[in-house]
């Protein structure tokens, strides 16, 4: 719960030490300690930390990105000119919900090596973030370039991110690390070699992409994406089986001006053409843009490459806020994969489609009723 940033405590650390150009087998770190919890809050952007769960009530703390938090309970409380009315109560306070990432502390038992006769594996990170330490400098990717050499800081993953291992070592001290590569096979990478402690990945199983009523035929199956709602329904014929809520793309950029070139595409009917478990994403302008590794349960359903995905930078969920993408939580998104068609194995990861093979049909639709 300390005021001082991720940020501050990292250049304290590597202070003339030279740390960032040891060998990454050599400066692996332990795991942090996170606070116990069954449900815990990652902060996303400097925070307010409230004594009541509204705006006007007394700040009686300051948290910076990446603290972690015990999240006790949700509750509702005013927060003028947003749509989300939530706050999470903490043992120091309140703190706005869209502001903190639904986190578990679930550390695993590492596998020693590769699955016998397979090139590497699909893992999900299953504890707050852990850090990353590049293996082939320069950074080639805009994100980690940023992160290491201007900030002079080890790029994150965090909860719920699904990446690809190729490599498993045991370090010196015993520990084992997995790599984490971000190739042009795997997710429109740029080239970038990564090392982490392994004990924050989960090996995916069948069981994660196991389909979801797959004795329904794909075309009675159909999503609607309802933008002024904020809402995504799973039909099968008429029948609703889930639902949950989404961001669409944005109606106003951070000066509050309307932008149309975000707007997530209104049509009936849009094919889904690929999906695939994880995706490195980029896109936008300088000063708009985005570049974010590791975008797991990814279908693409519009040919300018607007996608239903994962979002774990934001829990806004029910306010418009992306580049023109449907952003649901994890969860949500992870169920969406497996239940729409095409139906994918871990290891056939990555299908795309060409008309007229398609998979299913995603409607985006305005209503005012």
């Amino acid at each position: 719960m300390a005021k001082i940033s991720r940020r501050d405590v990292l250049k304290l650390a590597l202070a003339g030490a030279g740390y960032l150009t040891l060998h990454p087998l050599e400066r692996i770190l332990p795991a942090p300690q996170f606070p116990e919890g069954d449900l815990l809050g990652r902060v996303l952007y400097k925070v307010d930390v409230k004594a009541a769960p509204r705006e006007d009530a007394p700040t009686v703390n300051v948290l910076y990105e990446d603290a972690v938090v015990p999240w006790l309970r949700e509750t509702v409380g005013p927060k003028p000119y947003r749509i989300n009315q939530r706050w999470v109560e903490t043992p120091a306070g309140y703190i706005y919900a869209p502001y903190l990432q639904p986190v578990r502390n679930l550390p695993n038992q590492p596998l020693t090596a590769i699955p016998e006769g397979k090139p590497g594996f699909w893992a999900e990170v299953t504890v707050p973030y852990v850090d990353l330490y590049l293996d082939n400098p320069p950074p080639r990717s805009p994100w980690a370039k940023d992160i290491i050499e201007v900030y002079q800081q080890h790029p994150r993953l965090y909860y719920s991110q699904v990446v690809w291992i190729d490599q498993i070592r045991v370090n010196e001290a015993g520990q084992v690390l997995y790599r984490f590569n971000e190739d042009d096979k795997h997710g429109w990478g740029y080239g970038d070699i990564f090392w982490a402690d392994a004990t924050a990945f989960r090996p995916l199983t069948a069981e994660d992409l196991a389909p979801i009523h797959p004795e329904v035929p794909p075309e009675e199956k159909k999503i609607v994406v309802n933008l002024t709602y904020q809402t995504l329904s799973c039909l099968e014929g008429n029948q609703e089986v889930y639902f949950c809520r989404i961001s669409s793309g944005a109606k106003w950029d951070a000066y509050g001006n309307p932008v149309d070139k975000w707007s997530t595409p209104v049509g009936e009917n849009q094919a889904t053409w690929r999906k695939t478990i994880s995706l490195h994403m980029s896109g936008g302008t300088t000063g708009a843009g985005y570049d974010t590794p590791a975008v797991s349960w990814t279908m693409l359903f519009n040919g300018s490459g607007i996608a239903i995905h994962a979002a774990f930078w934001h829990n806004d969920f029910g306010t418009p806020r992306s580049h023109g993408c449907v952003n649901a939580r994890p969860e949500d998104a992870r169920w969406i994969f497996r239940w729409s068609t095409p139906y994918l194995t871990l290891d056939q990861s990555d299908v795309q489609l060409t008309w007229p093979d398609h998979g299913t049909l995603v409607s985006v639709v305005e209503r005012q009723f």
